[in-house]
């Protein structure tokens, strides 16, 4: 087999490998020193396992110039240029995809909006969103790695299956079968926080932790969870769903169809219930926002109270979580985040209430409102995570 024909998972079959091709990718570029600093490994290990990943260009060294006395250093980084890979993420409204090179930068993307989101609908549209931005790719056949993809609700990756979804009402869905029949690629299925979690760990405000959780706010309330630099899945893929943390036994109804998730208490749908029961019309989330920040008189306020009781809500939940886990940063994200001046100070209010001891303090919120393209360059991740034997994961 020549170097150019063998597969990228037979060169890192061992974890300390992958763990050094995924931290170049992260903080590269990067000398051999500071990249056993980093892993906490002796320098002698991180050059006894470089060879591979240098021999077949999936890592590159480049001598740069001395910044005092002493010889150039020679500094490690990612050959972006060895695949290209797909990610996508589904959604309930539309599918959107990138193709990214080796290093996650995006080279092509595009979304398409779908008429409903059952199974056959929204995975024919990944597949046709595929090959699309894969005809503009160069040579895209001998360079393709494969395809990741990011589904909401409860995933398991291993089979490729979403086993649950509440927001797309799938139920043991395959979505890595029809998929790899459609394009003739690898695929790689996970929670679609999960692909966010990765992302930020690679290349947005989780660089600099090893404990965060990305908690999304919107229709639904997500949560994926990075411990000890570890993404955490759970026994079965389960983990994470704050969102449906019981809150209140007798409160409103929920997606899932229990009573009093947090979910059904800081989503969208809380907001615009709050209204209704108040006597204001509100075709939607947008407009309720809009009443929030800039309708004068009494709808102002009802509006205005009602992301307060949201994001009350939400902040029992951060503390628990906090509680729960000591984290270090939450990420808050979604296409709800944009409401953040209208339900974060009292989030911050209720979770600074609720957390035991310094775990508030002890967690730093940031307040990232991901594009669409965000989360799908993280499920091109999967794929590259997948590659280099999980390393991440």
């Amino acid at each position: 087999m020549t170097p150019s024909k063998i597969r990228f998972s037979e060169l890192v079959g061992e974890q300390t490998r992958a763990e050094i091709f995924a931290a170049v990718l992260t903080a590269g570029p990067i000398s051999r020193t500071q990249l056993a600093q980093r892993l906490g490994l002796v320098p002698s290990s991180v050059t006894r396992m470089l060879p591979p990943l240098l021999e077949h260009d999936y890592l590159r060294e480049l001598d740069t110039a001395p910044t005092g006395r002493g010889r150039p250093q020679k500094m490690l980084q990612v050959n972006p240029d060895k695949h290209i890979v797909v990610g996508a993420k589904i959604g309930p409204a539309q599918v959107s995809a990138v193709v990214t090179d080796m290093a996650a930068g995006v080279l092509a993307r595009d979304e398409v909006p779908i008429a409903d989101c059952t199974p056959e609908t929204a995975l024919s549209a990944v597949a046709d969103l595929t090959r699309r931005l894969l005809a503009e790719a160069p040579e895209a056949a001998d360079r393709v790695l494969g395809l990741g993809v990011g589904v909401s609700g409860h995933v398991d990756s291993q089979a490729g299956v979403c086993r649950y979804s509440a927001l797309l009402d799938w139920n043991k869905v395959d979505v890595a079968g029809p998929l790899r029949q459609a394009t003739g690629l690898p695929v790689v299925v996970n929670n679609d926080v999960n692909t966010l979690v990765v992302a930020e760990r690679w290349f947005g405000q989780g660089r600099d932790v090893d404990s965060f959780a990305v908690v999304t706010v919107g229709p639904g309330i997500g949560c994926g969870l990075l411990l000890d630099g570890a993404l955490f899945s759970g026994a079965t893929g389960l983990a994470g769903e704050l969102g449906h943390l019981p809150l209140d036994p007798a409160g409103p109804m929920c997606s899932c169809g229990r009573r009093g998730c947090l979910e059904a208490l800081a989503g969208d749908r809380a907001v615009l219930r709050h209204l209704r029961d108040a006597g204001v019309d509100c075709a939607g989330i947008a407009e309720a926002m809009d009443l929030a920040r800039s309708h004068p008189g009494t709808a102002r306020s009802i509006a205005r109270s009602a992301f307060t009781e949201t994001g009350t809500a939400l902040g029992r939940g951060l503390a628990g979580l906090c509680n729960l886990l000591n984290l270090q940063k939450i990420i808050i994200a979604g296409e709800g985040a944009v409401a953040h001046d209208l339900f974060g100070p009292a989030m911050t209010r209720a979770m600074q209430a609720h957390a035991f001891s310094t775990a508030a303090q002890d967690c730093d919120i940031h307040v990232d409102p991901a594009h669409h393209d965000l989360w799908a360059r993280g499920a091109a991740c999967l794929v590259i995570q997948d590659a280099v034997g999980a390393a991440l994961s």
